[in-house]
């Protein structure tokens, strides 16, 4: 099926006419924006303050389904490690230990 060639420069003159008759209307809508704009109250809202969340690094030793079992500071990496290995040794289930991030209340 064969289409219809479109003409560039009929299409860039309709183009062309219908900006210039767009710039002779916005003179004219700025002046009645500007009434309507004065005449009513506008409202702005308040930004959301964010707050601070502080967070605090523990190691926890974790079983095979993901439960906490032991949380040790974060300096005591060794320690929780010998208690995952003392674990997975008396149990028969595997425990390893990860970097947990609780928040800080004050």
């Amino acid at each position: 099926m064969a289409r219809k060639v479109a003409n560039r420069k009929e299409l860039r003159a309709e183009a062309e006419a219908a900006e210039r008759q767009e710039a002779e209307e916005k003179p004219k809508a700025k002046k009645t924006a500007a009434k309507k704009t004065t005449t009513k109250k506008t409202t702005r809202s308040r930004a959301k303050v964010v707050k601070e969340v502080r967070l605090k690094a523990f190691w926890g030793v974790f079983n095979q389904s993901l439960r906490r079992v032991a949380l040790f500071e974060y300096s005591q990496r060794d320690q929780a490690q010998k208690k995952a290995e003392q674990l997975s040794a008396s149990a028969k289930i595997p425990h390893f230990v990860q970097r947990v991030k609780e928040v800080i209340e004050e």
